[in-house]
C-alpha cells in the first residue's frame, strides 16, 4: 500500500474509505479461517445442535406457538444462537485478548484510522455470523423446514441483533480485568443466559422464567427470530427489537466510558 491510499489519522472520506476498510475486513477473515480449530468450534457448534435436534424432533410440535413443528422453532433459534455467538461471545473474548496481549495498542499505531480497525473487526465477525445464519438454513432445509416467512422483519432482526449484540460484546470486553478472566466472564453471562432464555426449550410468554430473561437481549433476539421466521399470528418483534436497541445502547455507553487499547494493569 503506498503512502498515498492511507488516509489522515481520524480522517473520514466517505466512499473512499471501503477500500481500505474491505482489505482489513479480509485480512480479519484470514485471521479466523487460519485457526481451524477456533473457526470449526465457532461455526460448527450451532450446527451439531441443529442436527441433533432437528433428528430427534421431526414431529413433535409447540401448543403455545400454534403447533408449529419443534423443528421450525430450533431453526430461527439456532440462527440467532450464531449471531450472539460471533458477535457477542467470541468477539469479546477476542477483543480482551488482543488488548492483553498488546495488538490492540500495536494497531493503533499503525497509518490505518482507529475507527477503521474497529469497524473491520466488526464486519468481520458479523460476516462470520451470517455464515452461521446461512449454513443452519441449510442444514434446515435439509430436513424439510421452510425458509423466513416474513423475510423482511427476519433480516431487520437479525441485522439489529447484530448490531446490539456487537455493542455489548465491546462493553462486556473491557470488564474483563485479563485474558485468562475473559472467557469465564463472558462465557458463563453467555451460556447461563441462552440457556434459560429458550435456545434449548420454548419458553412461554408470561411464565416465571420468561418474566426474568425478558429482561435480557437474548430472550428477545431469539423470541423476534422465532416469531419472524415462522410468521406467528398475533406477535411483532418491534418490541423484541426495541429492548435490543436499549441493550446495545448500554454497550455502547460502557465501551466509550471503559475502552482502553492498552493492556490493563493491575
Amino acid at each position: 500500500m503506498s503512502t498515498a491510499e492511507v488516509p489522515v489519522r481520524g480522517s473520514f472520506r466517505g466512499l473512499s474509505d471501503l477500500p481500505l476498510i474491505g482489505r482489513q475486513v479480509y485480512y480479519e477473515q484470514l485471521s479466523f479461517w487460519l485457526n481451524p480449530i477456533g473457526a470449526a468450534i465457532t461455526i460448527v457448534f450451532s450446527l451439531v445442535f441443529v442436527i441433533f435436534f432437528e433428528s430427534f424432533n421431526k414431529t413433535s410440535t409447540v401448543k403455545f406457538l400454534t403447533h408449529i413443528n419443534l423443528g421450525q422453532y430450533y431453526l430461527p433459534a439456532f440462527m440467532a444462537y450464531g449471531v450472539m455467538a460471533a458477535c457477542f461471545n467470541i468477539m469479546g473474548i477476542t477483543l480482551v485478548n488482543r488488548r492483553e496481549m498488546g495488538l490492540l495498542k500495536r494497531l493503533r499505531l499503525s497509518p490505518i484510522p482507529s475507527w477503521m480497525l474497529l469497524t473491520a473487526m466488526f464486519l468481520s465477525w458479523m460476516i462470520i455470523a451470517v455464515i452461521q445464519i446461512v449454513l443452519v438454513l441449510i442444514v434446515g432445509l435439509f430436513y424439510g423446514i421452510h425458509g423466513p416467512h416474513q423475510v423482511g422483519e427476519f433480516i431487520l432482526v437479525v441485522i439489529v441483533g447484530m448490531l446490539s449484540f456487537t455493542a455489548l460484546g465491546v462493553g462486556v470486553s473491557t470488564l474483563a480485568p485479563n485474558a485468562d478472566s475473559a472467557a469465564p466472564i463472558l462465557s458463563l453471562i453467555f451460556f447461563i443466559l441462552i440457556a434459560f432464555s429458550g435456545l434449548y426449550f420454548p419458553i412461554q410468554s408470561g411464565s416465571a422464567l420468561a418474566t426474568v430473561t425478558n429482561f435480557f437481549p437474548i430472550r428477545h433476539l431469539i423470541l423476534a427470530s422465532v416469531d419472524t421466521f415462522n410468521g406467528i399470528p398475533g406477535t411483532s418483534p418491534w418490541n423484541d427489537i426495541l429492548v435490543m436497541l436499549i441493550w446495545g445502547a448500554v454497550g455502547v455507553v460502557l465501551g466509550l466510558r471503559r475502552w482502553d487499547w492498552s493492556p490493563k494493569r493491575g
